[in-house]
């Protein structure tokens, strides 16, 4: 078994074949990189498309050929579509697949080596947009609830992923929102919140205590995972009072 790959940014997936065998074997590879979430797997196009509609997906890996709706047109219709890498047995469809400006295009049978190199690009891919957009006002704007919110950074004492949607915890309440935790990681000051757990980014200033694998947060204690730990106490010892 190979050892699982290492970063600290989330990539929900979604797994799109009209083939069982096939799409089980994309979610296995999926499994065996810690930093890839497999959100869903769909068996056709019609219904990827209404899982887009309540999912927040960053990656999509679609089979070309498929009935109804091939997984060229499918791309085609879509408005904003998350970064794209097509699966087939068939290699004449790789010219029409990458004019799409799709991230790689994989021919079946994957290698997992194959597999990983599309994913890393990938990832390469998302680091550069969030970058773009990175957050360096000390407040931000969110969708929830049918409103955009406003909500202070100074007010975040953590937020939680979930599914599909993240939880923004703050002094004052709560808040739903609808994007991938790895996207409002990247977007948020790494000077303000450090991750401490694959669903937790904290505030580095509400953080009160760690007590062996916990950080306590007032009366709400998180679990420190030892992937994030190193990191975590090297954003505590540039604040770490020294004899």
């Amino acid at each position: 078994m190979k050892q699982p790959f290492k970063s600290n940014t989330m990539i929900n997936c979604l797994v799109v074949d009209d083939e069982p065998i096939a799409r089980e074997g994309i979610m296995e590879y999926i499994r065996q990189i810690d930093y890839l979430n497999p959100v869903a797997q769909c068996k056709s196009a019609v219904e990827a498309a209404g899982l887009l509609q309540k999912s927040s997906i960053d990656l999509i890996f679609i089979d070309i050929q498929m009935p109804k709706l091939s997984g060229i047109e499918f791309v085609k219709a879509l408005a904003d579509p998350p970064l794209i890498i097509f699966t087939t047995a068939y290699s004449e469809y790789a010219l029409e697949g990458f004019e799409l400006d799709v991230v790689d295009y994989l021919l079946k049978p994957i290698s997992f080596s194959r597999f990983l190199k599309a994913v890393e690009k990938a990832q390469s891919y998302l680091h550069a947009r969030y970058k773009d957009v990175s957050i360096t006002l000390d407040f931000f704007f969110i969708r929830c609830n049918g409103k955009i919110e406003k909500i202070m950074m100074a007010d975040v004492i953590y937020i939680e992923a979930m599914s599909n949607y993240v939880i923004i915890h703050t002094h004052q309440k709560k808040y739903i929102t609808y994007v991938t935790f790895s996207g409002i990681e990247e977007q948020l000051p790494a000077d303000l919140f450090v991750r401490i757990h694959k669903s937790y980014l904290v505030s580095i200033s509400a953080i009160q205590t760690i007590d062996g694998n916990e950080v306590i947060l007032g009366s709400t204690r998180l679990p420190l995972s030892k992937n994030y730990r190193s990191e975590v106490m090297g954003r505590i010892e540039t604040r770490l009072i020294k004899r």
